[in-house]
Protein backbone atom coordinates (compact mmCIF):
# COMPACT_ATOMS: atom_id res chain seq x y z
CA UNK A 1 0.00 0.00 0.00
CA UNK A 2 2.34 2.77 0.69
CA UNK A 3 5.31 2.07 -1.68
CA UNK A 4 2.50 2.12 -4.24
CA UNK A 5 1.60 5.27 -3.20
CA UNK A 6 4.64 6.52 -2.94
CA UNK A 7 5.78 5.18 -6.76
CA UNK A 8 2.38 6.75 -7.80
CA UNK A 9 3.65 10.07 -6.19
CA UNK A 10 6.43 9.97 -8.18
CA UNK A 11 5.59 8.81 -11.14
CA UNK A 12 2.99 11.98 -11.32
CA UNK A 13 5.64 14.36 -9.96
CA UNK A 14 7.87 12.99 -13.21
CA UNK A 15 5.29 13.56 -15.32
CA UNK A 16 4.18 16.39 -14.39
CA UNK A 17 8.29 18.36 -15.06
CA UNK A 18 8.39 16.01 -18.02
CA UNK A 19 5.01 17.73 -19.67
CA UNK A 20 6.05 21.16 -18.28
CA UNK A 21 9.94 21.18 -18.63
CA UNK A 22 9.05 19.85 -22.48
CA UNK A 23 6.80 23.31 -23.36
CA UNK A 24 9.44 25.79 -21.85
CA UNK A 25 12.94 24.13 -21.81
CA UNK A 26 13.11 25.32 -25.50
CA UNK A 27 11.74 28.93 -24.63
CA UNK A 28 14.44 30.77 -22.25
CA UNK A 29 15.06 34.39 -21.59
CA UNK A 30 16.28 36.14 -24.24
CA UNK A 31 16.22 33.16 -26.76
CA UNK A 32 13.40 34.82 -28.42
CA UNK A 33 12.47 39.15 -28.51
CA UNK A 34 9.08 37.99 -27.80
CA UNK A 35 9.62 36.10 -24.36
CA UNK A 36 7.98 38.92 -22.18
CA UNK A 37 4.92 39.23 -24.41
CA UNK A 38 4.35 35.39 -24.01
CA UNK A 39 4.89 35.71 -20.21
CA UNK A 40 2.38 38.08 -20.64
CA UNK A 41 -0.20 36.63 -22.75
CA UNK A 42 -0.08 33.73 -20.55
CA UNK A 43 0.14 34.91 -16.89
CA UNK A 44 -3.21 36.31 -16.25
CA UNK A 45 -5.07 32.83 -17.75
CA UNK A 46 -2.22 30.21 -16.18
CA UNK A 47 -2.03 31.77 -12.30
CA UNK A 48 -4.64 30.23 -11.34
CA UNK A 49 -3.59 26.72 -13.07
CA UNK A 50 0.18 26.81 -11.77
CA UNK A 51 -1.29 27.18 -7.94
CA UNK A 52 -3.63 24.57 -8.07
CA UNK A 53 -0.45 22.40 -9.70
CA UNK A 54 1.87 23.43 -7.16
CA UNK A 55 -0.46 22.49 -3.91
CA UNK A 56 -1.29 19.03 -5.26
CA UNK A 57 2.81 18.56 -5.83
CA UNK A 58 3.45 20.31 -2.15
CA UNK A 59 0.61 17.44 -0.64
CA UNK A 60 2.10 15.00 -2.37
CA UNK A 61 5.67 15.65 -1.25
CA UNK A 62 4.67 16.17 2.06
CA UNK A 63 3.38 12.59 1.54
CA UNK A 64 6.46 11.39 0.08
CA UNK A 65 8.74 12.83 2.93
CA UNK A 66 6.74 11.50 5.36
CA UNK A 67 6.72 7.68 4.18
CA UNK A 68 10.54 8.06 3.68
CA UNK A 69 11.33 8.71 7.34
CA UNK A 70 8.85 6.16 8.72
CA UNK A 71 10.41 3.38 6.46
CA UNK A 72 12.89 2.15 8.95
CA UNK A 73 10.61 2.63 11.91
CA UNK A 74 9.85 -0.57 14.71
CA UNK A 75 7.33 -2.06 14.57
CA UNK A 76 5.63 -0.49 17.10
CA UNK A 77 5.08 2.53 14.32
CA UNK A 78 3.24 0.06 12.44
CA UNK A 79 -0.40 1.41 13.51
CA UNK A 80 1.01 5.57 12.52
CA UNK A 81 1.94 4.05 9.08
CA UNK A 82 -1.59 2.42 8.69
CA UNK A 83 -3.16 5.75 9.46
CA UNK A 84 -0.65 7.67 7.12
CA UNK A 85 -1.64 5.31 4.26
CA UNK A 86 -5.04 5.51 4.68
CA UNK A 87 -5.07 9.32 5.10
CA UNK A 88 -2.87 9.17 1.03
CA UNK A 89 -5.47 6.65 0.12
CA UNK A 90 -8.18 9.03 0.53
CA UNK A 91 -7.05 11.13 -2.20
CA UNK A 92 -7.71 8.61 -5.06
CA UNK A 93 -4.07 8.60 -6.05
CA UNK A 94 -5.60 7.09 -10.08
CA UNK A 95 -7.73 10.25 -9.98
CA UNK A 96 -4.88 12.82 -9.11
CA UNK A 97 -2.50 11.39 -11.58
CA UNK A 98 -5.82 11.83 -14.46
CA UNK A 99 -5.95 15.44 -12.79
CA UNK A 100 -2.74 16.36 -13.15
CA UNK A 101 -2.13 15.01 -16.60
CA UNK A 102 -5.18 17.17 -18.21
CA UNK A 103 -4.01 20.16 -16.38
CA UNK A 104 -0.39 19.93 -17.52
CA UNK A 105 -2.29 19.35 -21.53
CA UNK A 106 -3.94 22.57 -20.59
CA UNK A 107 -1.08 24.49 -20.19
CA UNK A 108 0.88 22.64 -22.94
CA UNK A 109 -2.16 24.05 -25.19
CA UNK A 110 -2.40 26.97 -23.70
CA UNK A 111 1.51 27.87 -24.83
CA UNK A 112 0.71 26.05 -28.11
CA UNK A 113 -1.88 28.57 -28.61
CA UNK A 114 0.28 31.82 -27.10
CA UNK A 115 3.30 30.59 -29.76
CA UNK A 116 1.13 30.54 -32.95
CA UNK A 117 -1.05 34.14 -31.90
CA UNK A 118 2.96 35.25 -31.87
CA UNK A 119 4.00 33.70 -34.97
CA UNK A 120 0.55 34.92 -36.75
CA UNK A 121 1.97 38.45 -35.70
CA UNK A 122 5.28 38.10 -36.49
CA UNK A 123 4.18 37.06 -39.97
CA UNK A 124 2.07 39.80 -40.34
CA UNK A 125 4.35 42.60 -39.07
CA UNK A 126 6.86 40.92 -42.03
CA UNK A 127 9.54 39.28 -39.27
CA UNK A 128 9.00 35.67 -39.69
CA UNK A 129 12.50 34.80 -40.64
CA UNK A 130 14.82 34.94 -37.83
CA UNK A 131 17.08 38.55 -37.84
CA UNK A 132 20.25 37.10 -39.31
CA UNK A 133 23.43 39.62 -39.09
CA UNK A 134 24.14 40.38 -42.55
CA UNK A 135 27.68 40.03 -44.29
CA UNK A 136 27.66 42.80 -46.20
CA UNK A 137 30.60 44.23 -47.96
CA UNK A 138 29.29 47.86 -47.75
CA UNK A 139 29.04 47.46 -43.59
CA UNK A 140 32.24 45.64 -42.48
CA UNK A 141 31.65 46.82 -39.05
CA UNK A 142 28.20 45.41 -38.86
CA UNK A 143 28.85 42.14 -37.53
CA UNK A 144 31.27 43.27 -34.91
CA UNK A 145 28.71 46.02 -33.89
CA UNK A 146 26.06 43.25 -33.32
CA UNK A 147 28.32 41.42 -31.09
CA UNK A 148 28.91 44.24 -29.21
CA UNK A 149 25.65 45.55 -29.05
CA UNK A 150 24.70 41.74 -27.54
CA UNK A 151 27.14 42.36 -24.50
CA UNK A 152 26.36 45.70 -23.68
CA UNK A 153 23.38 47.09 -25.07
CA UNK A 154 22.56 47.77 -21.08
CA UNK A 155 25.31 50.06 -20.68
CA UNK A 156 23.37 52.65 -21.82
CA UNK A 157 19.91 53.65 -21.05
CA UNK A 158 19.58 55.20 -24.79
CA UNK A 159 19.58 51.91 -26.15
CA UNK A 160 16.43 51.25 -24.50
CA UNK A 161 14.87 54.60 -25.39
CA UNK A 162 15.24 53.88 -29.06
CA UNK A 163 13.64 50.04 -28.56
CA UNK A 164 16.29 48.01 -28.14
CA UNK A 165 15.33 44.92 -25.65
CA UNK A 166 18.28 42.67 -26.11
CA UNK A 167 17.05 40.49 -29.55
CA UNK A 168 19.15 40.60 -32.79
CA UNK A 169 16.09 42.15 -34.69
CA UNK A 170 16.40 45.24 -32.51
CA UNK A 171 20.08 44.87 -32.46
CA UNK A 172 19.85 45.37 -36.29
CA UNK A 173 16.75 47.98 -36.55
CA UNK A 174 18.74 50.54 -33.98
CA UNK A 175 22.57 49.71 -36.06
CA UNK A 176 20.17 50.73 -39.43
CA UNK A 177 18.43 53.12 -38.58
CA UNK A 178 19.49 55.40 -35.59
CA UNK A 179 23.10 54.42 -36.47
CA UNK A 180 24.58 53.75 -40.17
CA UNK A 181 26.65 50.53 -39.54
CA UNK A 182 24.40 48.12 -40.52
CA UNK A 183 22.17 47.77 -43.92
CA UNK A 184 18.01 48.86 -43.99
CA UNK A 185 16.21 45.53 -43.32
CA UNK A 186 14.04 44.70 -46.11
CA UNK A 187 10.96 44.27 -43.80
CA UNK A 188 11.06 47.75 -42.23
CA UNK A 189 8.79 50.67 -43.68
CA UNK A 190 11.52 53.08 -44.37
CA UNK A 191 9.07 55.67 -46.39
CA UNK A 192 8.13 57.58 -43.28
CA UNK A 193 11.62 58.70 -41.91
CA UNK A 194 12.87 60.33 -45.23
CA UNK A 195 9.41 62.56 -45.24
CA UNK A 196 9.98 63.75 -42.06
CA UNK A 197 13.22 64.67 -42.36
CA UNK A 198 12.02 66.27 -45.96
CA UNK A 199 9.91 68.12 -44.32
CA UNK A 200 12.50 68.94 -41.85
CA UNK A 201 15.41 69.98 -44.19
CA UNK A 202 13.21 73.01 -45.97
CA UNK A 203 12.10 75.97 -42.78
CA UNK A 204 10.91 78.75 -43.72
CA UNK A 205 13.33 81.42 -44.05
CA UNK A 206 13.37 84.75 -42.05
CA UNK A 207 15.17 88.01 -42.74
CA UNK A 208 17.01 89.25 -39.68
CA UNK A 209 16.25 92.48 -38.63
CA UNK A 210 18.59 94.77 -36.31
CA UNK A 211 17.74 95.00 -32.93
CA UNK A 212 18.59 97.83 -30.20
CA UNK A 213 16.38 97.03 -27.38
CA UNK A 214 18.75 94.57 -25.10
CA UNK A 215 16.11 94.19 -22.31
CA UNK A 216 15.53 90.39 -24.19
CA UNK A 217 18.75 89.79 -24.17
CA UNK A 218 19.44 90.26 -20.43
CA UNK A 219 16.45 88.49 -19.43
CA UNK A 220 17.98 85.21 -21.61
CA UNK A 221 21.58 85.86 -19.79
CA UNK A 222 19.88 84.81 -16.78
CA UNK A 223 20.68 85.29 -12.74
CA UNK A 224 21.98 83.60 -9.88
CA UNK A 225 25.89 83.83 -10.66
CA UNK A 226 28.45 86.60 -10.10
CA UNK A 227 29.97 86.07 -13.47
CA UNK A 228 26.47 86.39 -15.26
CA UNK A 229 26.18 89.71 -13.59
CA UNK A 230 29.17 90.84 -14.83
CA UNK A 231 28.19 90.09 -18.24
CA UNK A 232 24.72 91.56 -18.05
CA UNK A 233 26.74 94.70 -16.99
CA UNK A 234 28.64 95.38 -19.06
CA UNK A 235 26.23 94.58 -21.91
CA UNK A 236 24.36 97.76 -20.34
CA UNK A 237 27.10 99.78 -19.58
CA UNK A 238 27.94 99.31 -23.88
CA UNK A 239 23.99 99.40 -24.79
CA UNK A 240 24.13 102.66 -26.53
CA UNK A 241 27.43 102.35 -28.61
CA UNK A 242 25.91 98.72 -29.32
CA UNK A 243 22.51 101.03 -31.04
CA UNK A 244 24.71 102.94 -32.81
CA UNK A 245 27.19 100.38 -34.33
CA UNK A 246 23.57 98.57 -35.23
CA UNK A 247 22.13 101.55 -37.02
CA UNK A 248 25.68 102.29 -38.88
CA UNK A 249 25.89 98.61 -40.32
CA UNK A 250 22.12 98.91 -41.21
CA UNK A 251 22.75 102.36 -42.91
CA UNK A 252 25.85 100.99 -44.79
CA UNK A 253 23.92 97.14 -45.80
CA UNK A 254 20.54 99.13 -47.16
CA UNK A 255 18.15 96.47 -48.07
CA UNK A 256 20.52 93.47 -47.83
CA UNK A 257 19.00 90.14 -47.08
CA UNK A 258 20.55 88.49 -44.33
CA UNK A 259 18.79 85.09 -42.83
CA UNK A 260 18.11 84.59 -39.38
CA UNK A 261 19.94 81.54 -38.09
CA UNK A 262 19.14 79.70 -35.28
CA UNK A 263 21.87 79.85 -33.04
CA UNK A 264 22.88 78.01 -29.91
CA UNK A 265 24.85 79.34 -27.20
CA UNK A 266 26.77 77.05 -24.64
CA UNK A 267 28.20 78.59 -22.09
CA UNK A 268 30.75 75.47 -20.73
CA UNK A 269 32.94 77.26 -18.76
CA UNK A 270 30.23 78.70 -16.64
CA UNK A 271 28.55 75.38 -16.37
CA UNK A 272 28.24 73.61 -13.03
CA UNK A 273 29.41 70.19 -14.52
CA UNK A 274 32.48 71.75 -15.60
CA UNK A 275 33.70 73.43 -11.84
CA UNK A 276 32.75 76.98 -12.65
CA UNK A 277 35.99 78.64 -11.03
CA UNK A 278 35.43 81.79 -12.60
CA UNK A 279 32.17 83.11 -10.90
CA UNK A 280 33.42 82.78 -7.46
CA UNK A 281 36.27 84.87 -8.68
CA UNK A 282 34.86 88.27 -10.55
CA UNK A 283 34.85 90.16 -7.49
CA UNK A 284 38.00 88.58 -6.02
CA UNK A 285 40.67 90.09 -9.06
CA UNK A 286 39.85 86.91 -11.23
CA UNK A 287 40.27 86.50 -14.90
CA UNK A 288 37.42 88.43 -17.28
CA UNK A 289 39.03 87.87 -20.33
CA UNK A 290 36.78 85.06 -21.30
CA UNK A 291 33.34 87.14 -19.89
CA UNK A 292 34.39 90.31 -22.09
CA UNK A 293 34.65 88.00 -24.83
CA UNK A 294 31.03 86.11 -24.60
CA UNK A 295 29.14 89.31 -23.30
CA UNK A 296 30.28 90.52 -26.57
CA UNK A 297 29.64 87.73 -29.24
CA UNK A 298 25.89 87.37 -26.94
CA UNK A 299 25.46 90.85 -27.71
CA UNK A 300 26.56 90.82 -31.22
CA UNK A 301 24.72 88.09 -32.39
CA UNK A 302 21.34 89.78 -30.44
CA UNK A 303 21.72 92.78 -31.97
CA UNK A 304 22.60 91.33 -35.87
CA UNK A 305 18.81 89.82 -35.40
CA UNK A 306 19.93 86.20 -35.17
CA UNK A 307 17.23 83.81 -33.49
CA UNK A 308 19.36 82.63 -29.78
CA UNK A 309 19.13 80.13 -27.06
CA UNK A 310 21.26 80.11 -24.40
CA UNK A 311 22.54 77.40 -22.33
CA UNK A 312 24.55 77.55 -19.05
CA UNK A 313 24.21 73.99 -17.88
CA UNK A 314 24.50 70.30 -19.33
CA UNK A 315 20.77 69.87 -18.71
CA UNK A 316 20.21 72.72 -20.97
CA UNK A 317 21.81 71.95 -23.68
CA UNK A 318 20.58 68.59 -23.69
CA UNK A 319 17.05 70.21 -24.12
CA UNK A 320 17.81 72.27 -26.65
CA UNK A 321 19.79 69.35 -28.79
CA UNK A 322 17.36 66.96 -28.24
CA UNK A 323 19.72 64.38 -26.93
CA UNK A 324 17.96 60.76 -25.96
CA UNK A 325 18.08 60.44 -22.08
CA UNK A 326 21.38 58.83 -20.98
CA UNK A 327 25.23 58.82 -21.29
CA UNK A 328 25.59 59.84 -24.67
CA UNK A 329 26.47 56.82 -26.49
CA UNK A 330 23.72 57.33 -29.07
CA UNK A 331 23.32 59.63 -32.04
CA UNK A 332 20.88 61.94 -32.35
CA UNK A 333 17.90 60.54 -34.84
CA UNK A 334 16.74 64.18 -36.57
CA UNK A 335 18.90 67.03 -37.95
CA UNK A 336 20.26 69.24 -35.66
CA UNK A 337 18.22 72.51 -34.56
CA UNK A 338 20.63 74.89 -35.09
CA UNK A 339 22.36 76.46 -37.63
CA UNK A 340 25.30 76.77 -35.37
CA UNK A 341 26.71 76.17 -32.25
CA UNK A 342 28.68 78.84 -29.98
CA UNK A 343 30.71 77.01 -27.07
CA UNK A 344 33.97 76.78 -25.45
CA UNK A 345 36.50 74.06 -24.93
CA UNK A 346 34.50 73.18 -21.88
CA UNK A 347 31.40 72.70 -23.92
CA UNK A 348 32.93 70.56 -27.10
CA UNK A 349 33.85 68.06 -24.14
CA UNK A 350 30.34 68.15 -22.57
CA UNK A 351 29.41 68.04 -26.24
CA UNK A 352 30.85 64.86 -27.00
CA UNK A 353 29.89 63.20 -24.09
CA UNK A 354 26.54 63.67 -24.53
CA UNK A 355 25.43 63.85 -28.58
CA UNK A 356 28.20 60.40 -29.15
CA UNK A 357 28.65 60.23 -32.86
CA UNK A 358 26.42 62.84 -33.99
CA UNK A 359 29.08 65.60 -32.64
CA UNK A 360 31.48 64.21 -35.68
CA UNK A 361 28.52 64.38 -38.10
CA UNK A 362 27.55 68.00 -36.92
CA UNK A 363 30.95 69.44 -36.30
CA UNK A 364 30.87 71.84 -38.99
CA UNK A 365 27.91 73.90 -37.10
CA UNK A 366 30.59 74.62 -33.89
CA UNK A 367 31.91 77.79 -33.40
CA UNK A 368 34.72 77.60 -30.49
CA UNK A 369 35.45 80.51 -28.26
CA UNK A 370 39.21 80.42 -28.14
CA UNK A 371 39.76 83.17 -26.43
CA UNK A 372 44.02 83.06 -26.82
CA UNK A 373 43.72 80.91 -29.50
CA UNK A 374 45.04 77.93 -29.96
CA UNK A 375 47.66 76.63 -32.43
CA UNK A 376 46.94 74.65 -35.63
CA UNK A 377 49.95 71.78 -34.82
CA UNK A 378 47.64 71.12 -31.30
CA UNK A 379 44.14 71.53 -33.37
CA UNK A 380 45.30 68.40 -35.78
CA UNK A 381 45.01 65.22 -33.78
CA UNK A 382 47.28 62.75 -36.42
CA UNK A 383 49.90 65.27 -36.25
CA UNK A 384 50.04 66.48 -32.68
CA UNK A 385 50.56 62.92 -31.79
CA UNK A 386 53.06 62.18 -34.33
CA UNK A 387 54.97 64.93 -32.80
CA UNK A 388 54.33 64.61 -29.53
CA UNK A 389 52.43 67.19 -28.77
CA UNK A 390 50.26 67.03 -25.58
CA UNK A 391 47.14 69.31 -24.61
CA UNK A 392 44.05 68.82 -22.64
CA UNK A 393 42.28 71.77 -25.37
CA UNK A 394 43.13 69.89 -28.51
CA UNK A 395 42.77 67.44 -31.00
CA UNK A 396 39.01 68.17 -32.38
CA UNK A 397 40.70 68.60 -35.87
CA UNK A 398 38.37 71.54 -36.85
CA UNK A 399 38.57 74.07 -39.50
CA UNK A 400 40.71 76.96 -38.47
CA UNK A 401 38.01 79.34 -39.08
CA UNK A 402 35.56 77.69 -36.47
CA UNK A 403 37.90 79.37 -34.09
CA UNK A 404 36.87 82.91 -33.01
CA UNK A 405 40.10 84.08 -30.91
CA UNK A 406 39.76 87.32 -29.00
CA UNK A 407 43.05 88.96 -29.79
CA UNK A 408 46.82 87.83 -30.59
CA UNK A 409 49.13 87.49 -28.46
CA UNK A 410 51.19 90.51 -29.11
CA UNK A 411 51.68 93.55 -27.08
CA UNK A 412 51.41 95.59 -29.29
CA UNK A 413 47.85 94.15 -29.93
CA UNK A 414 46.94 93.56 -26.28
CA UNK A 415 47.11 97.55 -25.97
CA UNK A 416 45.17 98.42 -28.46
CA UNK A 417 42.27 95.81 -27.41
CA UNK A 418 42.50 97.69 -24.01
CA UNK A 419 41.66 100.97 -25.22
CA UNK A 420 39.21 99.81 -27.91
CA UNK A 421 35.76 100.14 -25.79
CA UNK A 422 37.12 103.34 -24.64
CA UNK A 423 37.24 104.82 -28.39
CA UNK A 424 33.44 102.87 -29.67
CA UNK A 425 32.27 100.41 -29.60
CA UNK A 426 31.67 100.28 -32.84
CA UNK A 427 35.14 99.94 -34.07
CA UNK A 428 34.53 96.67 -32.73
CA UNK A 429 31.50 95.88 -34.00
CA UNK A 430 33.13 96.61 -37.81
CA UNK A 431 36.06 95.63 -37.98
CA UNK A 432 35.77 92.21 -35.44
CA UNK A 433 32.43 91.33 -34.77
CA UNK A 434 31.43 92.21 -38.40
CA UNK A 435 31.92 88.87 -39.35
CA UNK A 436 29.02 87.66 -37.67
CA UNK A 437 26.95 88.73 -40.72
CA UNK A 438 28.76 86.43 -42.68
CA UNK A 439 27.45 83.22 -40.16
CA UNK A 440 27.96 80.73 -42.54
Amino acid sequence: GPIFVVGIGFFSLCFLMTSLGGQFSAKRLGDSPFTIRTEVLGGVESRGVLRKISDMLEVILKRMDSLSKLDNTSSTDAKRLDELSSAINRFQPAGLVERIQAIAQNVSNMAVRVEQILQNSMVQDGTSSQCEVPRDPRYPECPGKVDWMRARWTSDPCYAFYGVDGSDCSFLIYLSEVEWFCPPLVWRNHSSPPTQHTHQAKPTKRQAAFRTDLSVLLDQVGTGKESLSFMKRRIRRLALQWGTAANRLDAKLGQRWRDQKKILVHVGFLTEESGDVFSPKVLKGGPLGEMVQWADILTALHVLGHNLKISMSVKELQGFLGVPPGRGSCPLTGPLPFDLIYTDYHGLQQMKQHMGLSLKKHKCHIRVIDTFGTEPAYNHEEYATLHGYRTNWGYWNLNARQYMTMFRKRRRTLARHAAVHRVSVAVIFQKRVTRFYFLR
